[in-house]
């Protein structure tokens, strides 16, 4: 048997050209598997005998060779045609040809099997398995003068498209650190340029914003910090010319043929880091590391990391440090506030998106007891100094929470509790807080839940209690903050104020007695309003007014002619006291106002 025949042989690989000729995917360049498809190539009927799994590597050339040692002339990246006719006769021979062309970095050696072999010799095999080199073997003859014609016409091509769209990313990051874009816009930008998800962080391995790509928020943000800090980057220089992960095998091609680099000699380029093989770049802030934005792998195992990639991240770096100078507010408090409106007003595509997105924020979610509050100014709260401080007091309490802006003159605060926390001392200090900014602000509550998913009902309940609660009212005794059980009939109403059928009822219920009271000068609307607070009782209502039970008595007869009713029925005093509480807070909303 012969040294061949004892050597396991690779299974044939078929190769078709469907679709565009050996036309590689967009944003990525030639493959060895991508050349073999070709039907130039596919007519020789190739088969590969050794290294059929690193078939992914780029053809950066093709080179045509009789000669004995073919790599003094190569560079790297080329695929190697030969018939066989130089290949030495002795093993040793061999392997040293197969070494140069390996340690050159040469793509895969094709050999043709027509004039010198029939099959490949073992020795040959043997030695590209060992160096992990391709080798393709060819059945049939094949020209491959146009071989090398068709490849170089796919590469130059390639090449030429590579180039305008490195223009094109630049020409889409100039606009938007033109008009001054914010973090969420470039980042954006850069998830729907490379077709990755995209994460902004901070030196706390905090997940600032999150653009996902082909899977959810819950997918790319669960077990953030831990992932994070398990991805470690050296950051210490520009782009490598072809980084690739050791635990995934997903490799960054060589950014020269894009165009120019981005990143010079002494600023920091993306780099593949961590066991999943993230594509990460440093942002920075007034010359210091400040944190970094990262390109997360696609879920095709296959789809490493290309030229464009690398140029996208690098571009999204140097827009984010240059939004980083522009934009005065920290991105910390950015972050609480894009995760606090989205809680409030249900944005998240799902619960799990949620929670992951707190929990990349640094806050705990399972276990934990949330309330809103809500605070609202007589002027912005940027201007005010409230969102930072309240911020810096929660934090040198050790109390978790997001703290940020949800309308110009309102501020939002989640707390995250643990279960046997008090949290009335906590919001009480905060209270406090914002009315030695503002003595006329509403602080109020929503009530506690125990699920991240029913923190917007906490929410609302927080804006019912604001919206029934009249700022510069008088707060309960040793409390700085409302909450639902404040709201009686009058804060009722208050919130009401604004509803035509209230109008209504008032205006229907006392209209005629307002009236007469502005025509002849009397005062029937405060003498109902004794009787009303008296329950009912006439004596009462002569002593809340100061006059005698005469002068009651009469008047409340005229009330009842004017009104046409019976003020002796507790229902209908019942609805003149519903109908004076809504004109008093209508009148006070309107001075409000």
């Amino acid at each position: 048997m012969s040294e061949y025949a004892e050597t396991p042989r690779t299974p044939r690989m078929s190769y078709t050209a469907e679709g565009p000729a050996g036309a590689a995917p967009a944003g990525r360049v030639l493959t060895v598997a991508d050349v073999l498809a070709l039907p130039v190539l596919a007519a020789g009927r190739p088969e590969v005998v050794a290294g059929a799994t690193r078939l992914d590597r780029p053809v950066r050339w093709v080179h045509i060779t009789e000669l004995t040692d073919p790599a003094s002339f190569l560079k790297g990246g080329e695929l190697v045609l030969t018939t066989g006719m130089p290949l030495p006769e002795d093993p040793a021979g061999v392997r040293r040809y197969v070494d140069e062309l390996a340690d050159i970095g040469a793509a895969a050696l094709v050999i043709e099997l027509v004039r010198r072999f029939h099959r490949p010799p073992g020795p040959l095999i043997q030695a590209c398995r060992v160096r992990g080199l391709p080798l393709v073997t060819l059945a049939e003859d094949v020209n491959f003068l146009e071989v090398t014609q068709v490849v170089h016409t796919l590469i130059l091509g390639s090449q030429a498209d590579a180039v305008r769209r490195t223009q094109r990313i630049h020409e889409a990051f100039t606009a938007l650190t033109l008009r001054g874009a914010g973090p969420e816009d470039v980042v954006r930008a850069a998830a729907e340029m490379s077709g990755r998800t995209v994460v902004l962080e901070n030196l706390v391995h905090q997940a600032l914003i999150c653009e996902p790509s082909g899977s959810t928020v819950d997918e790319a943000l669960s077990g953030w910090e831990q992932r994070s800090r398990a991805t470690r980057a050296t950051h210490h220089g520009p782009a490598p010319r072809a980084a690739r992960s050791e635990t995934t095998g997903q490799g960054v091609t060589d950014p020269e043929v894009t165009g120019p680099e981005v990143a010079g000699p002494d600023v920091a380029g993306p780099e593949v880091a961590g066991p999943e093989g993230w594509l990460v770049a440093p942002v920075e802030y007034q010359g210091e590391l400040w944190g970094r934005v990262a390109l997360l792998p696609s879920p095709v195992p296959s789809a490493g990391f290309g030229p464009q990639d690398v140029t996208v991240l690098e571009r999204t770096a140097m827009a984010l440090t240059i939004a980083r100078l522009i934009h005065a507010t920290p991105w910390e408090r950015t972050a609480h506030r894009s995760a606090l409106r989205d809680l409030a007003e249900q944005r998240h595509r799902s619960p799990a998106d949620a929670r992951a997105r707190l929990a990349a924020l640094g806050l705990p979610t399972e276990g934990t007891v949330f309330l809103a509050v809500l605070m609202d100014l007589r002027t912005p709260v940027d201007g005010t100094g409230l969102e930072a401080r309240l911020s810096q007091e929660l934090a040198t309490t050790g109390t978790a929470a997001l703290v940020g802006t949800l309308a110009p003159a309102r501020l939002g605060v989640l707390l995250a509790l643990r279960p046997s926390q008090p949290w009335r001392s906590t919001v009480e200090q905060l209270g406090r807080s914002a009315l030695e900014v503002d003595p006329c602000a509403v602080v109020s509550i929503g009530s506690e839940v125990m699920d991240l998913a029913r923190t917007a009902r906490s929410f609302r309940e927080a804006s019912r209690v604001a919206e029934a609660t009249c700022p510069g009212r008088p707060l309960t005794a040793g409390r700085s903050y409302n909450e639902l059980s404040d709201i009686g009939l009058r804060r009722l109403l208050y919130a009401l104020r604004e509803d035509t059928r209230v109008q209504e009822y008032a205006e229907r219920q006392l209209g005629r007695l307002v009236d007469h009271d502005g025509r002849h000068g009397t005062d029937l609307l405060t003498t109902l309003r004794h009787y009303l607070d008296a329950a009912g009782s006439k004596t009462g209502a002569a002593r809340l007014g100061g006059l005698s039970r005469e002068t009651v008595y009469q008047r409340l007869r005229t009330i009842e002619r004017l009104l046409d009713c019976d003020l002796e029925s507790g229902e209908r005093r019942t609805g003149l006291h519903v109908a004076l509480t809504a004109l008093d807070v209508l009148r006070e909303g309107g001075e409000t106002t």
